[in-house]
């Protein structure tokens, strides 16, 4: 498994992802207007790749780049379908290239997300996790009934309630989370129950005001669901822990449980923290401390 990190990677992998396909590329999109992404997916199909785009039936202000994105993907050979309108949005950000490898991003196909905004992606080759991100492309591109599966995919609205407040309840120590705004009240109940536990909670993002438990706000946009548990496990997606995003949206993220990339998301999340209000007046403490 590989972490992405933006923007410190700069363009992600997906434009060379894309180029290194072989046999087919299975691709949400929510948001896109980096150019050389769409003319990679073109020139794909023109080496023999089956390309397969999903979009989005609408988003907000974009709709008319929604259409001119599917006019040129269509003009360059890329079999294109629209999602239902039964979901207020399609969120998720996902890739399947050649069938075994599986991109999940926290972040849009645009240049302000890519460039100025941070978010995590992750690539992965374990296999259920691609076959079930196969399912639910193949059922959202046909407007099929989707039925959850594996426990590490979570899928809103079908699982992704019960999968992450499970995770969140399973902390015993610590749980760092990046989510740009936090406004639902189950989640917000154990999550304060957590903190009343004894469990170390810190928040990038906003929270709703009435539940006393303070976010911390970044230097730059967030665009990333995240959430980092006891220093071994994390959740990367698109869903936030607000009810639209867990209820009414069709959101999409992983559990990921590589050491290796857990340490990366932790080490950018301290990061970031330490450029807070709350860490900046935290690392005074201790330098007056030791003085």
């Amino acid at each position: 498994m590989k972490l992405i990190v933006q923007p410190d990677a700069g363009m992600p992998p997906i434009v060379t992802a894309i180029k290194q396909a072989r046999k087919s590329i299975d691709i949400l999109i929510f948001r896109l207007d980096r150019g050389e992404i769409a003319r990679a997916l073109c020139a794909a199909v023109g080496r023999g790749v089956v390309v397969r785009a999903l979009t989005a039936h609408t988003n907000r202000g974009g709709e008319k780049n929604l259409r001119k994105l599917e006019m040129q993907l269509l003009d360059g050979g890329v079999t294109v379908s629209r999602t239902a309108d039964d979901l207020v949005r399609y969120h998720g950000k996902m890739m399947i290239v050649d069938g075994r490898v599986l991109h999940v991003y926290g972040f849009n196909f645009t240049g302000l997300d890519i460039g100025k905004s941070r978010s995590f992606g992750v690539i992965t080759k374990n296999h259920r996790l691609v076959q079930e991100a196969a399912k639910l492309f193949e059922a959202d591109f046909n407007r099929q009934p989707y039925s959850a599966g594996y426990e590490r995919f979570v899928v809103s609205p079908e699982n992704a309630r019960d999968r992450l407040a499970r995770f969140i309840k399973g902390a015993r120590r610590q749980l760092l989370i990046y989510d740009p705004k936090v406004t639902d009240d189950a989640m917000l109940q154990i999550l304060v129950a957590k903190v009343k536990a004894g469990v170390d909670v810190r928040i990038i993002g906003r929270v709703e005001a009435k539940w006393n438990l303070k976010g911390e706000k970044l230097g730059r946009r967030l665009h990333v669901r995240t959430i980092i548990r006891d220093g071994s496990r994390a959740f990367v997606g698109s869903q936030s822990l607000r009810k639209l995003e867990l209820e009414k949206r069709r959101e999409v993220g992983v559990i990921v449980d590589d050491p290796k990339v857990v340490r990366q998301m932790i080490a950018v999340f301290e990061g970031d923290w330490a450029a807070t209000d709350t860490g900046k007046k935290a690392a005074k403490k201790e330098l007056a401390a030791a003085s």
